[in-house]
C-alpha cells in the first residue's frame, strides 16, 4: 500500500494489490473519517494502524462512495465507527453486494473473513453535511459509474473525493452513460484544488479542467462511434475496431486494465442502444 499526504492531516492510500484502487484518511482533532477501503483486507488493516497506534485516533466515520466491493470489502474492519453511504449503496450491498461476497469467497482465501457490512447514516436526495473536529465535508449524490456514486467535498480545501465518479477511463456499465456526462458536467462546473479519483494519481488544480474535458470527450466519442455501428446494424464484434486510442485516451493508465474497461463501456453502450430503438426510445 502507497501512502500520500496530499494536504494537512489529508492522505490518500493506494491500493498495490488491485487495480491502484484508493481509500482516504482525513485526520482530526475528534477522530478520523474515512473514505472508502481498500479491496483486501491486510491493507484496510495498514490504515487503522496508522490513523489509531500511529496518530491515537479513532476512525468517527466511514464512508462508502459506492457499494463496489473493491471500495467496501474492508468496512467490517471498522469497528466502532459509523458508517455512511447513500441510500441506495445499503440496497445495493444487502442484495448484489452480498451475492458478489459469496461467489468471490469460493476462491479467494484472501477475502474469507469479509464480511459485508451495511452503513447506517444514509441520505437521500440533498446533499449531506458532515462535521468533526472543525472539518466540514459535504456528499452528494453523483450518479453515472454506478446508481449510487457519491462525492466528498472539503471546501476549506477545495478537495473533491470523487470516488469512481473521476477514473482514468471513465466506465459506466454498471451505471449509464447519460448520468456519467452529467456528472462530469456538473464537476466541470466547479473550481478544485485536488480531485482523489477511486483509482489512480491525484489529480491537481491545473490538470482538473483538462482531465474532466478529456472524459467527457471520451464518452461523446464512444457513443458517437458506437451509434454508427448501431446505425450500420453491425453486430457487436465490431466495436472492436474503436480504439481507445482514437477516442482520445491513453492505452497504459492503470497497468492497462483501462482497455478492458473501455471494451466493457462499448458493449454496455451498445445493447443500451439496442435496447432502446427495440422500445422505441433513444438508448
Amino acid at each position: 500500500m502507497l501512502r500520500e499526504l496530499i494536504a494537512k492531516d489529508i492522505y490518500v492510500f493506494t491500493s498495490e494489490l488491485y487495480a491502484q484502487v484508493t481509500a482516504s484518511a482525513i485526520l482530526t482533532p475528534a477522530g478520523a473519517i474515512v473514505i472508502d477501503t481498500l479491496p483486501f483486507p491486510v491493507e484496510t488493516r495498514e490504515i487503522i494502524n496508522f490513523i489509531e497506534r500511529r496518530h491515537g485516533l479513532a476512525v468517527r466515520y466511514l464512508i462508502n462512495t459506492h457499494y463496489h466491493a473493491d471500495h467496501t470489502y474492508g468496512a467490517s474492519l471498522f469497528d466502532t465507527a459509523q458508517v455512511v453511504s447513500h441510500r441506495l449503496t445499503r440496497d445495493l450491498l444487502d442484495g448484489p453486494g452480498r451475492a458478489g461476497l459469496e461467489a468471490v469467497q469460493e476462491t479467494s482465501r484472501e477475502l474469507a473473513s469479509v464480511r459485508i457490512r451495511l452503513p447506517d447514516l444514509l441520505f437521500d436526495g440533498e446533499p449531506l453535511l458532515l462535521e468533526l473536529g472543525g472539518v466540514r465535508l459535504t456528499l452528494s449524490h453523483a450518479p453515472g459509474h454506478s446508481p449510487d456514486c457519491i462525492t466528498c467535498y472539503i471546501e476549506d480545501e477545495a478537495i473533491l473525493f470523487a470516488g469512481d465518479a473521476v477514473m482514468p477511463l471513465p466506465f459506466f456499465a454498471d451505471g449509464s452513460w447519460q448520468d456519467t456526462v452529467d456528472t462530469l458536467e456538473t464537476l466541470r462546473a466547479q473550481r478544485f484544488e485536488a480531485i482523489v479519483q477511486g483509482h489512480g494519481e491525484v489529480i491537481l488544480r491545473g490538470e482538473v479542467q483538462e482531465r474532466i474535458e478529456e472524459d467527457l470527450y471520451y464518452l461523446r466519442t464512444l457513443r458517437e462511434r458506437v451509434e454508427r455501428i448501431v446505425e450500420q446494424g453491425d453486430g457487436p464484434d465490431a466495436l472492436r475496431k474503436i480504439a481507445l486510442e482514437s477516442c482520445g485516451k491513453s492505452p497504459i493508465a492503470l497497468n492497462g486494465i483501462v482497455q478492458q474497461l473501455h471494451a466493457t463501456n462499448a458493449e454496455a453502450l451498445y445493447w443500451a442502444l439496442i435496447d432502446g430503438r427495440a422500445s422505441g426510445g433513444e438508448g
